[in-house]
């Protein structure tokens, strides 16, 4: 994909918003060192951008869809 590409799409189009551990803690409802844990182990893979880590929300349900357990 070209510069050109991205110019003619709207800014967000074919990209979802990448989620910052507080986020990732929330959505589990966990706290953030344990969310930046399972991060930094790579039981959800992660975005690195510099010195940020980020977190794909599909990756995420991935997670949780991996993590569900039948009692």
């Amino acid at each position: 994909m070209t510069s050109q590409d991205f110019t003619n799409q709207s800014s967000t189009s074919n990209f979802e918003k990448l989620l910052k551990s507080e986020e990732v803690a929330q959505i589990l409802n966990i706290s953030r060192s344990m969310a930046y844990l399972l991060m930094e182990r790579g039981d959800i893979p992660t975005v690195h951008i510099s010195r940020a880590v980020r977190v794909r929300p599909k990756d995420l349900e991935q997670y949780i869809q991996g993590n569900i357990s039948s009692s």
